[in-house]
């Protein structure tokens, strides 16, 4: 018997808002994610706690609570239409307004690309984790290399897979996204220092 729809959208954001990053991180660093780097309850400041592999574990449960609720309902239950956008786009709000953090979360980068996973496995998943990478190799600002990235998910979308449901997704998404990263974006973007040498070399 499958769950009703307001069931499936309810787990989706409680999976999403399970705030991994504090919790790993309390247990195996004794830190608080919060009190590192930017402040981000994210596998970010995890990482920047000093532990790699804890960081790694932050960060696959970060991406996996976002992309089994999505896949599960997209899958195996062949939920479409405006359920499906709702049950997408919940654990990324559950991430950035965590209630179990007094409704404050982290960045859902991380979530985001999960739920492209539940829904596309790889197709989008690999072009969005290339761009981002990319992106933060290019720009300075965390934020205007996830507007890299989300521009190049947009461009997968629209030349391969070209469905309303996504398409909506991803406006969402990068909305969210924008209020989460609005501070790095308030500041016009600028290139890694090299690549600025580059470019100067180049003109010279």
């Amino acid at each position: 018997m499958y769950m009703s729809s307001f069931g499936l959208i309810f787990i989706a954001f409680i999976c999403g808002s399970l705030p991994f990053s504090v919790w790993i991180g309390k247990i195996f660093l004794h830190t608080d994610a919060r009190q590192v780097g930017d402040g981000n309850p994210g596998a970010t400041n995890v990482f920047k706690a000093g532990n790699k592999m804890v960081g790694l574990m932050a960060l696959i449960l970060d991406i996996s609570k976002a992309a089994a609720p999505v896949g599960f309902a997209y899958f195996n239950l062949s939920v479409r239409g405006g359920t499906m956008f709702l049950i997408g786009i919940a654990p990324i709000l559950g991430h950035a307004f965590s209630p179990f953090l007094g409704f404050k979360g982290g960045k859902a980068l991380a979530t985001a690309l999960g739920m492209w996973i539940g829904l596309t496995i790889w197709k989008v998943s690999l072009p969005a984790s290339i761009a981002a990478f990319i992106g933060i190799t290019l720009f300075t600002a965390p934020g205007w290399a996830v507007m890299f990235a989300m521009g190049a998910i947009l461009t997968v979308l629209l030349i391969w897979l070209p469905d309303p449901l996504f398409i909506s997704l991803w406006a969402a998404e990068t909305l969210i996204l924008i209020w989460t990263h609005r501070a790095d974006l308030r500041q016009p973007p600028h290139v890694r220092p090299w690549l600025g040498k580059h470019f100067q070399t180049n003109r010279d």
